[in-house]
């Protein structure tokens, strides 16, 4: 039986890439039974008379899989955030950074309409892109309008599956349009009223990008820690997780433990104070959380 990927999901359908062929499938009712839910990203074994009509039989073990967006095995996250319209979030991009950890995905951080700042804001937004540095992220400043950062970010899609995601609003299917022009990806301008983007990709697909596939994804503004754990919590915060084994407890959560290198580290501005307050503040998040049944 033929094996592919499934490159986008649309209205009950799976369309599988095998050998540069494109092939419309169903799920089978195995899967329903199983409570299993094909994913885009999905190495898939499947059987067709013709590329209309095929049917998945197998779904290969995932590395990984993201809720929203919904797809599964994903080797980097270039996590797109707008300088301004909307404003740039650090608590929203450090909600990101520690999803796209939790899974073992690589981030790089892509801050977009550095165009539309004042001398004033783009310093600030440069300080925030210095701070993300020295924890070991990559972070490129990019306009679509001036295309600056373009020529960064292309190399960075070859062999891998990446997937962009954001926040509405912030440029992602204008970034895709500059990378590959013939996209035509559709793109509204933000909503004055809202003070946030529209959204306009209506469901995640891969595209091809060299030797590489890309997932435009649709945008969304809240994100929820569905399975992450307190004691998981901090190893998705990098400079937390390396002064982790200089604290005097084993296990410590860097909350109100005493001799707590993370807290120091803060305290010497080390690390970031925003993103210390970010951590404490997923953690009460996760605690509150109602169990899952």
């Amino acid at each position: 039986m033929p094996e592919g990927r499934i490159i986008k999901s649309l209205s009950g359908f799976y369309y599988v890439l095998h050998d540069g062929q494109v092939t419309q499938c169903r799920g089978r009712g195995v899967f329903r039974k199983k409570k299993v839910t094909p994913l885009v990203g999905d190495e898939v074994v499947f059987q067709a008379d013709n590329e209309l009509e095929g049917y998945i039989l197998e779904i290969k073990e995932r590395k990984n899989e993201l809720v929203r967006p919904p797809i599964s095995n994903v080797d980097q996250a270039l996590l797109v955030f707008s300088a301004i319209e909307p404003d740039f979030s650090t608590v929203l991009l450090d909600r990101f950074l520690a999803l796209v950890e939790s899974n073992d995905i690589q981030p790089v951080i892509c801050i977009s309409k550095v165009d539309l700042l004042s001398e004033k804001q783009k310093q600030l937004i440069e300080q925030y892109a210095e701070d993300y540095r020295k924890i070991g992220y990559e972070v490129i400043l990019t306009s679509t309008v001036m295309e600056s950062g373009i020529a960064e970010i292309k190399p960075l899609f070859e062999n891998q599956i990446t997937v962009i995601a954001g926040q509405s609003g912030v440029g992602k299917s204008s970034l895709l349009n500059v990378l590959k022009p013939e996209l035509e990806l559709k793109t509204n301008d933000i909503s004055i009223s809202l003070g946030r983007g529209k959204h306009t990709t209506r469901h995640v697909e891969l595209i091809s990008f060299g030797e590489g596939l890309v997932a435009d994804t649709p945008g969304f503004s809240s994100l929820e820690f569905l399975t992450l754990e307190v004691e998981e919590l901090s190893h998705c915060f990098p400079e937390m997780s390396r002064l982790s084994e200089d604290c005097k407890f084993r296990g410590c959560l860097h909350v109100k433990e005493p001799k707590c290198a993370v807290k120091q580290a803060v305290e010497n501005q080390a690390i970031p104070a925003y993103r210390y307050e970010h951590y404490l503040q997923f953690v009460e998040e996760i605690k509150q959380r109602k169990p899952r049944y």
